[in-house]
């Protein structure tokens, strides 16, 4: 493509949308700019202080715990004070915890801790999921999802790569940094962000009253939106091996933190590289084989790293399984989003966000005990077996619905839906340069 096709890509890509958005964008790349305790806790555990995989797994467990237990209830506090406030308290908290963590030596202190961790961190996500669907249009948000997801990974790449550096020379660093910059991006939601909760009938900062009308009750016996919950769960659980199952793997190996750093930050060079050309390619297609394949692409993408021998051939399948995330974050977020009524999107997100919290709960224990007692090869073979699974469950519940009742029926209706009207929107000059 000439130089002149791509920049109208990127133009394209990144206009049109609220102002709103760019700022939980930014405040989204300088969180995941400061995230080295989720990439190298492992490491830390194992190599640094000296505690086996089990334990490692365990602690890692009781951070997915911990948001396990945030998910449903910042859900709540989403759709009933706000996502603003919701945002703060998260991410004030997530700033204390992650500082306070770095100061903890004794092994149950650690446990203890990371659980508080996990609840600050996972309660920020039900509020910035819905607070992106407030703000912007509904033709817009797979987009938006994914240049989101984009401004993670581009954060995560370079937080990698330095941090596997930071390691080598002090983890309390990485702590104390990522604690930093959280608490930037706290000043961030202060000072830019207003409250995007919807009114019945457009608006925002709608009171609770809507938003009674959807309880944890109603989620739940939403049949179909709580069997794609569960298909996340599954494909949750394999990506979640990339932050737990690889590093105890190639620490094991004889691989060093460095070592990790560049193979995992393959991922998020990938999907700084690919996710925009990538969602303009998928964004008008069936999400029900995009969903199929990306779970495949996940399952034997870790499958293959039973193969791998030396740090290239790690990247190489880190390679395969982040072809399968860059294309099934924006399809699955979208599809949520979709499934989700007006005034119960805070509820809803907790509910999706739940099922990541559990694979994090999950994952851990089934790595640790699988690398222990079997080998990391065993922990490959299940990961292929999931997806797999995931890939088949789609396949069963979107032949069930027709193709266009599968991504429309819940969607906001134009009464429902914060107009563009509403929400000002960014010149192509300013948002080129946000």
């Amino acid at each position: 493509m000439p130089v002149a096709g791509l920049r109208r890509a990127a133009r394209e890509s990144v206009s049109g949308l609220p102002r709103e958005f760019w700022w939980l964008w930014t405040s989204t790349l300088v969180n995941r700019l400061g995230a080295f305790v989720a990439t190298f806790m492992a490491l830390y555990l194992t190599l640094d202080r000296g505690y086996s995989a089990s334990y490692a797994g365990l602690v890692a467990a009781l951070h997915g715990l911990g948001g396990v237990v945030s998910s449903l209830g910042a859900g709540v506090m989403t759709d009933r004070l706000g996502r603003r406030p919701t945002l703060l308290v998260a991410q004030v908290s997530t700033a204390l915890s992650v500082a306070l963590l770095g100061f903890m030596r004794d092994p149950v202190a650690i446990a203890a801790v990371a659980f508080l961790v996990g609840m600050a961190s996972n309660a920020s996500r039900p509020a910035v999921q819905a607070m992106m669907a407030d703000i912007v249009r509904p033709e817009d948000r797979i987009r938006a999802f994914s240049l989101n997801y984009w401004a993670i990974n581009l954060g995560f790449a370079i937080s990698s790569m330095a941090a596997g550096f930071i390691a080598e020379v002090s983890y309390l660093a990485g702590f104390l940094i990522e604690a930093g910059m959280t608490m930037v991006c706290a000043v961030l939601v202060f000072v830019k962000l207003p409250e995007s909760r919807p009114q019945k009938g457009g608006g925002t900062g709608g009171g609770p009253a809507e938003s009674d009308r959807v309880s944890l009750g109603t989620v739940l016996r939403d049949g179909r939106y709580m069997s794609v919950v569960g298909l996340s769960f599954l494909v949750a659980l394999i990506f979640q091996q990339g932050y737990l199952g690889l590093p105890v793997a190639m620490g094991e190996a004889g691989f060093t933190p460095a070592d990790f750093g560049l193979a995992i930050a393959v991922n998020g060079v990938l999907i700084v590289v690919l996710q925009i050309p990538v969602t303009r390619f998928i964004e008008h297609r069936d999400p029900r084989l995009l969903l199929v394949g990306s779970s495949l692409l996940a399952g034997y993408g870790f499958g293959l790293t039973a193969f791998a021998g030396s740090v290239g051939v790690f990247a190489l399948t880190v390679c395969v399984w982040s072809l399968a995330e860059i294309v099934n974050a924006p399809t699955q977020t979208g599809l949520v989003v979709r499934l989700s009524p007006v005034h119960g999107r805070g509820r809803y997100q907790g509910m999706y966000s739940t099922s990541w919290a559990v694979a994090a709960l999950v994952a851990p224990l089934m790595s640790g005990f699988v690398i222990d007692h079997y080998g990391a090869d065993w922990l490959w073979g299940i990961c292929a077996v999931v997806g797999t699974v995931a890939a088949v469950g789609y396949w069963l519940l979107m032949r069930r619905l027709p193709a266009e009742e599968a991504v429309n029926e819940g969607a906001v209706t134009a009464e429902d839906a914060v107009t563009s009207e509403e929400l000002p929107t960014a010149p192509k000059s300013e948002v080129s340069t946000a």
